[in-house]
């Protein structure tokens, strides 16, 4: 992660771009940080959020936990640890017994450092491109405003197997119905159709997604402070009331149990097998990663 301020502007950029910006325990504690710090300097008004490399995000890092080797994507050894959202919950051993609230506990502080981007005072704007998947969702969809490159590709393929998405911010940004649309299928937009579908609010062409997310920038970091976080804090009181913490809940304890169905140990296994890559490759096959707009029955 890297953190930088300038012009009322703070930058953090995630940064492990050989592993796809894959998210770890030491990401997630480091994204807490730098939101925090942002918040807390006046001279901050707006964040942005992006990331080095290929793409934006392309989830948790679970290449090492969903083959057993029992360490996390960043090499950190995790074998027996009662502290590891990647592993001990993810990558459950099927012959001892699954304690549904260990993993809840670990999952949810996951799930609380992602709403760290929702709940500062700052505005916050996620800058995406080439690809934005499954955890990296949660980053985005928690922000407050998406730029999205009109070639990029967001979305939660993990609902076809292993996964719901714990921050649960699907409905509340496209509605019930488009959003299941995409969870009943794992698809995923295009930075074009998450305009049209109302997710983003611009998806400019790839060589121009840095100038149109600094036009946003700095128009925003004009306003007075105090008022863009009466603002945020004005608009995100309709989501609260929705009920967003409750449907939080549900989804991180689901996250649980979709990776302890048989379903999902067959996906685990087969990991374990030919590797994580080839197994995800298999999951997405019969889909052919059609988006909404190209699916044509």
């Amino acid at each position: 992660m890297t953190y930088q301020v300038a012009d009322r502007i703070a930058r953090i950029t995630l940064n492990r771009p050989d592993r796809g910006n894959g998210i770890t325990r030491t990401l997630v504690t480091e994204l807490e940080a730098c939101v925090e710090r942002a918040d807390l300097d006046p001279d901050v008004h707006v964040i942005v959020l992006s990331g080095n490399g290929k793409g934006f995000c392309g989830g948790y890092d679970l290449v090492e936990s969903a083959e057993g080797a029992g360490r996390y994507g960043d090499g950190t050894a995790t074998a027996g640890t009662a502290l590891d959202p990647l592993v001990t919950a993810a990558n459950h051993d099927p012959s001892g017994t699954w304690d549904p609230m260990v993993d809840h506990a670990m999952m949810s502080r996951n799930v609380r450092a992602f709403m760290t981007l929702f709940h500062v005072s700052t505005p916050v704007v996620c800058k995406v491109h080439g690809f934005c998947v499954a955890g990296g969702t949660d980053l985005a969809l928690c922000s407050d405003l998406l730029v999205i490159a009109a070639d990029a590709k967001i979305g939660y393929p993990p609902a076809r197997v292993w996964g719901s998405p714990t921050t649960s911010m699907w409905a509340y940004r496209l509605g019930p119905q488009r959003a299941k649309r995409l969870l009943f299928t794992g698809d995923s937009l295009s930075g074009t159709e998450a305009v049209e579908w109302g997710l983003a609010i611009e998806a400019p062409a790839p060589e121009a997604l840095d100038e149109r997310t600094e036009v946003l920038l700095e128009r925003i970091a004009r306003m007075p402070l105090n008022q863009l976080r009466m603002m945020k804090l004005l608009v995100n009181q309709s989501l609260y009331a929705q009920g967003l913490h409750t449907t939080q809940l549900v989804g991180t304890v689901f996250d649980g149990i979709t990776r302890h169905t048989a379903e999902g140990y067959a996906f685990q296994q087969r990991a374990a097998e030919v590797g994580f890559r080839q197994a995800v490759r298999e999951r997405d096959e019969p889909f052919g990663d059609a988006g909404p707009s190209t699916f044509k029955g």
